[in-house]
């Protein structure tokens, strides 16, 4: 594996057209959800692309106009964080501009990068801002981009603060910068700036002298890895968790931990299942309110594998935790493209020992129960339960038995053409990696197809290598 030597060769501060910024988003509040984003990291997430059929310099000059272009219709994200004497936290936006970062790393080739075993340690050289807390923003740009050139490809990495943006938010905007280096003369979803919302609060987050510190370590030994998912095995999975004949006790579980669980986010399941799940409807897939979607199969035979792999106690409660998106399920529903964080982390809990005892069908079913019951009421009962107790996102695998599901592979990330062609990968960076962290993006070959980005401890990830019923669905990525 080549030693990583990413150089940067220049950086400036990239600022929207000189024009008036609207009034109407002069400042934007932090909101509910994005207030317990502040002890975060900064999003990393970039594409890797073809070699572009142009110069460096005429390049790197089109990027920024395309940039300072995407930025006129975002004008937040070229702001700074202030905090106004009553506590409140505000996004100023006051055209202060985002870092433009090129560097290059000639000795890597895609072959480097695209390997099928662990994510290289280098890749985490191709987004800036490491460790960097989102509270930060009150000094720092509230986002960057580096474009680094590699000797047979190019990589583009976006960071934007997690208290400004959700994943949502920020794929739309980094689509919108790719649109209009593309040559989009104007931009195909304005943003919705609207904080008439059930997430606008007068609670008041406090914080310790210095600001909010990330509540994981980071000085952890880990193994990341992507696994790939093919419409194929997905489908599998899914027909699998479907024909389980376990579901139906499943909810006496969901009904009896909601009872003793002390999670804030959380409530048991009712009678009539709150809303509909989309989540496949979305996607195009048309799944029945009461069956087990493709996605929700598939985190719950990565929860059964990972706790195998654990070799936890049968006794040993263990959670996966799933963020949602709620634009859609409050009443009324919020503007698909409304910007800022809008999602609540919903988590699912179940023993070791009956997770793995029973079949696949079981742990499905409670994770399905729990998403579809989380409507407009459980949405606002979370922001009632977080003004009487404003509190930080606890992001962290704090007993050793959780999982968390972050991004979406609904998400559009291969839509970020910049103008040369699709991108041929999606990687992230180090920012809020720990034991138990998976990101979902959509596979290049879209049509269903899922990759898994899963960062565990050494020990767990061998463990889930060796597991047969978890390795039996992954496939290899092919680039087309």
């Amino acid at each position: 594996m080549p030693s990583s030597s990413t150089t940067v060769i220049s950086k400036c501060t990239v600022i929207p057209p000189l024009k008036p910024t609207p009034a109407a988003v002069k400042t934007l509040k932090l909101s509910v959800s994005d207030l317990p984003m502040l002890s975060c990291h900064y999003i990393q997430k970039g594409v890797l692309l073809p070699r572009p059929p142009y110069s460096s310099t005429d390049l790197i000059t089109f990027l920024k106009h395309s940039l300072s272009l995407a930025l006129s219709h975002f004008p937040a994200l070229a702001g700074r964080l202030v905090t106004d004497p009553t506590g409140h936290v505000h996004i100023s936006c006051n055209d202060a501009g985002v870092e433009f970062i090129h560097a290059k790393a000639g000795h890597l080739f895609l072959r480097d990068i695209l390997t099928s075993g662990d994510v290289p340690e280098f890749v985490k050289e191709f987004f800036p801002f490491d460790n960097t807390i989102s509270y930060s923003g009150h000094s720092r740009a509230l986002a960057a981009i580096q474009f680094t050139e590699l000797a047979d490809a190019v990589f583009i990495g976006c960071v934007v603060n997690h208290a400004v943006t959700d994943g949502t938010s920020f794929w739309h905007f980094f689509n919108t910068f790719a649109e209009f280096c593309k040559g989009a003369q104007k931009i195909s979803n304005p943003p919705d700036f609207s904080r008439k919302t059930v997430f606008n609060s007068p609670a008041v987050l406090k914080f310790p002298a210095g600001g909010p510190k990330v509540t994981f370590s980071g000085d952890v030994p880990l193994r990341e890895r992507v696994f790939h998912f093919s419409r194929e095995a997905i489908l599998k999975l899914k027909q699998r968790a479907n024909s389980s004949t376990s579901n139906a006790a499943a909810v006496n579980l969901i009904e009896i931990l909601g009872k003793q669980g002390n999670d804030h986010w959380k409530v048991a399941v009712n009678g009539d299942g709150g809303v509909t799940n989309n989540d496949d409807l979305k996607s195009g897939n048309k799944t029945a309110p009461f069956e087990v979607s493709s996605f929700q199969s598939l985190s719950a035979q990565l929860w059964r594998s990972v706790t195998r792999a654990r070799n936890l106690p049968p006794t040993k409660m263990t959670t996966f935790r799933m963020a949602v998106n709620c634009r859609h399920r409050l009443e009324p529903r919020l503007h698909p493209y409304y910007f800022g964080n809008a999602i609540q982390s919903i988590p699912t809990l179940a023993p070791a020992g009956e997770l793995l005892a029973n079949d696949l069908g079981w742990g499905a079913d409670l994770l399905h129960k729990n998403v579809v019951a989380h409507g407009d009421a459980t949405v606002r009962k979370g922001v009632a339960n977080w003004e009487k107790d404003p509190r930080l996102f606890p992001l962290g695998n704090f007993d050793g038995a959780s999982i968390t599901m972050g991004s979406s592979p609904r998400f559009p990330m291969y839509n970020n053409d910049f103008g040369w062609g699709r991108p041929l990968a999606i990687r992230s960076g180090k920012a809020n990696k720990f034991d138990g962290k998976i990101s979902a993006f959509p596979g290049r070959e879209g049509n269903g197809t899922v990759d898994l980005e899963v960062v565990l401890a050494p020990e767990t990830m061998a463990g889930l290598e060796k597991d047969e019923e978890f390795m039996q669905y992954v496939s290899e990525i092919i680039i087309m």
